[in-house]
């Protein structure tokens, strides 16, 4: 199968960014899927659940680009630059960013535990985890759709393909991942794509209903660490403190 090649920062953007802001939830409206690579990445700073990240990404990388490759990788992705990351600043920066917002278990978080990795975004920041005590249906499905997965694509028909990922589940009130099973997700439409046609065997990431980058084994290595990361920082949470008082989502 053909090694996955990585594109640059502003590529690499656009390809993760553009299944949340396709259905509205992130970003500036009226997006088209990206062509050259920038077309997300031009606005990046309009997507407010990344950019703080990014930016404490930045700054661990020595001053780096906010769309640098390796910086914006980290983010969605995972790899060594999330140690490097000051997590006292990082901290600051989210509560800055989500002041006055309802969030899920920002503030049981110190900064000894903070990650500026997107599973931190979704599993903690976003409000659902709070719902799951309630009807895990929803807040899961979101969740799931949500994070960025990765999976070995199982077959390509038309503009879809199958790929065998581990979906999110909740056991006994604990989140986890689950045995492997087959998803469905888009990878082209009217022609366009986020990435080269998929083969059976390939390594891919997925976001929303997108096929959204192809994985190398350190890829997925990474990024399954930084869900696992996430996903016991989120138990332990919720271990010790309970859940937080429902007061709606944003």
């Amino acid at each position: 199968m053909p090694l996955p090649t990585r594109h640059g920062g502003h590529t690499l953007f656009s390809q993760y960014a553009f299944p949340p802001n396709e259905l509205g939830y992130c970003g500036p409206p009226g997006t088209v899927i990206p062509g050259a690579g920038t077309a997300l990445a031009g606005q990046a700073r309009e997507f407010d659940g990344a950019w703080p990240y990014l930016a404490a990404l930045a700054a661990a990388a020595g001053g780096a680009d906010v769309l640098d490759e390796e910086v914006v990788h980290s983010y969605w992705v995972g790899g060594a630059l999330l140690a490097a990351v000051d997590p006292g600043d990082l901290l600051t920066r989210v509560r800055r960013a989500f002041a006055g917002q309802t969030t899920g278990l920002l503030d049981a978080v110190t900064s000894r535990n903070i990650l500026a990795h997107h599973s931190f975004h979704v599993f903690v920041v976003y409000p659902w985890v709070r719902f799951l005590d309630r009807d895990p249906v929803t807040p899961l499905r979101i969740m799931q759709s949500c994070r960025i997965r990765w999976g070995t694509v199982d077959s390509v028909d038309g503009d879809h393909a199958v790929m065998r990922t581990r979906p999110l589940t909740s056991e006994s009130e604990t989140l986890t991942l689950g045995a492997p099973i087959g998803e469905r997700v888009r990878w082209r439409r009217n022609g366009a794509s986020l990435i080269a046609a998929p083969h059976p065997g390939d390594r891919v990431a997925a976001h929303w209903d997108w096929v959204c980058g192809a994985l190398t084994d350190d890829d997925v290595t990474a990024l399954a660490a930084a869900t696992r990361a996430t996903l016991d920082l989120v138990n332990e949470i919720r271990t010790t403190v309970g859940a937080p008082a429902r007061t709606g989502s944003r």
